[in-house]
């Protein structure tokens, strides 16, 4: 009867011992499978942080620039060009007042009427961005960018147009057949100046540039 006992008090020690493995197994397996837990939420995090990196990127806004870049209103062209036109008439008119009260020749004249036009169309865009704080130095760059195609192509076309005129730049400054010869030729230049604006402003240059230090 001893032997069946002590071998059962043996068996009974490689249980517990087995189980005591067991147990040893199971308590190392929890601080383990808390770590994968732990684990995998850094990992939701980070997928978590990645998509919020995604959303706030800039390929979104950069997309909706170009959007609002392509949908230039001829509304907003006209604007510019009327804008420009001001300042020619200005700059033309005073030219033209100057260059018959000394007696020029047509050649002067309209190269002073000219020279005259870019400095007003110019000036009025650089007072307008100066509102905006900016100085005379940069004002003048934004106008030369902003102005100097428009400006450009409104002078050949409205010149040209008083050149084509029989007797127009011959008229005088008294005389309605100069004066009526100028207006159609302001409007030529406007109707022609505007689509080319509108393409400028559309491509984020010409009157575009002025357009960031409007508030």
């Amino acid at each position: 009867m001893s032997e069946p006992t002590a071998h059962g008090h043996a068996h009974d020690e490689h249980a517990g011992h087995r189980g005591s493995h067991g147990a040893h197994r199971m308590t190392e397996g929890a601080p383990a499978t808390h770590g994968e837990h732990a684990t995998h939420g850094s990992h939701a995090d980070h997928a978590d942080h990645a998509g919020h990196d995604g959303h706030g990127g800039h390929s979104g806004h950069v997309g909706h620039g170009g959007h609002a870049a392509e949908g230039v209103s001829w509304r907003m062209a006209m604007t510019a060009t009327l804008h420009c036109l001001t300042g020619c008439a200005i700059g033309e008119v005073l030219g033209m007042v100057i260059g018959t009260a000394l007696g020029w020749s047509n050649g002067p004249t309209i190269a002073l009427a000219v020279a005259l036009a870019f400095v007003f169309g110019y000036l009025l865009t650089m007072i307008g961005v100066r509102k905006a704080g900016l100085g005379w130095g940069q004002a003048l760059k934004v106008a030369l960018a902003a102005d100097t195609v428009s400006i450009l192509v409104m002078e050949i076309v409205d010149n040209g147009v008083m050149l084509i005129i029989p007797g127009a730049m011959d008229a005088g400054l008294a005389s309605w057949l100069f004066w009526g010869a100028l207006a159609v030729a302001f409007l030529v230049a406007f109707v022609v100046t505007t689509p080319i604006n509108k393409w400028l402003i559309g491509k984020g240059k010409g009157h575009a540039v002025v357009h960031a230090y409007h508030h």
